[in-house]
């Protein structure tokens, strides 16, 4: 089976890639490089079921892309970051991050069109915005401001879910979307600026751990490794086609509690810090899962505190 991973060299992708190959696919990754980084995937490129073509998905694909036939599509390319202090954030990439969850959906569900390939859009829990209802279900529409700080990355994968459900209804494309929640594990970006990075630099240089508002705001942190495997799932499962899945641990923490978790496992000085709370930052995130339980026969295996080694150790490395 050939497989095409967009975004495949970014924190997701690129584990998704390995997971992939462990299974004996054939991988095309391809990735502009904007936030993914090839370090990601060096591993990788002496495989010979591996080949990795620098490529924006905006524009019209390569050769090497055009000639070729996939069974299955994973688009993940896409800035994800939410920290304006992070030079990966989408807020730095406003425009591109718009373009590549618009026109890149595009461009990819018409290489699923024109090939018949499985398509999965990898789109966000974001896309509740600062939800009324919680956990949220798939069924929930959302509380998003669409002239917010943070809609060029809510809206544009609204647009992308929208895009998907155009090209599963019209052109009868073997579609599905995952709404993947906070996801953490090694080959996160150092500058990443997503909060269990933060903590988790922060302590290890023993500097003040910063908490934006009054930590009380929440979210449930899943491990990449049981991510990957739910994105798998979702699209290689039978009766997925149509469905649109949460992807991410029902476990709810608020941010104090994962700071106080994180210095405890490092054994850390850190002092706590407050910081005024960006715009539009959600009050609480947390899946419901019930669907893809069911469905899929997924859900999260790793613990938090199991997850939180296994990337401490990865940083104490970096």
């Amino acid at each position: 089976m050939k497989i095409l991973v967009a975004g495949g060299a970014g924190f997701i992708g690129s584990h998704l890639c390995e997971e992939l190959l462990k299974r004996k696919y054939e991988i095309f990754c391809v990735d502009n490089l904007l936030t993914g980084n090839k370090r990601n995937i060096q591993d990788f490129l002496k495989n010979k079921k591996f080949k990795f073509i620098q490529w924006d998905v905006t524009q019209r694909p390569p050769q090497e892309i055009a000639y070729e036939r996939f069974d299955a599509i994973f688009h993940l390319a896409s800035p994800a970051s939410p920290n304006p202090e992070s030079p990966l954030s989408y807020l730095n990439y406003p425009s591109e991050t718009l373009f590549a969850n618009s026109l890149g959906t595009y461009n990819l569900l018409e290489i699923a069109n024109q090939d018949k390939s499985k398509f999965l859009f990898a789109s966000t829990s974001e896309i509740y915005g600062d939800p009324t209802v919680s956990p949220q279900p798939e069924s929930y529409w959302g509380n998003v401001n669409p002239y917010g700080l943070r809609s060029c990355y809510d809206e544009a994968k609204r647009f992308g879910e929208a895009m998907t459900g155009v090209f599963l209804r019209k052109f009868k494309v073997d579609a599905r979307i995952a709404r993947i929640f906070n996801t953490y594990g090694p080959k996160m970006d150092k500058n990443d600026g997503r909060v269990v990075v933060n903590f988790i630099n922060q302590a290890l240089e023993e500097k003040p751990i910063t908490i934006y508002g009054k930590g009380k705001q929440t979210r449930s942190f899943c491990y990449v490794d049981d991510t990957v495997k739910g994105l798998i799932s979702a699209m290689f499962k039978p009766n997925t086609k149509e469905e649109v899945f949460n992807i991410g641990n029902e476990n709810e923490y608020t941010i104090l509690q994962l700071a106080k978790v994180i210095t405890k496992l490092i054994d850390g000085e850190s002092k706590i810090v407050y910081k005024p709370l960006p715009e539009d930052d959600p009050s609480n995130r947390c899946p419901d899962i019930k669907k893809a339980k069911k469905v899929l026969d997924w859900k999260p295996k790793v613990s938090l505190k199991e997850g939180l080694l296994k990337t401490i150790a990865y940083f104490n490395q970096k």
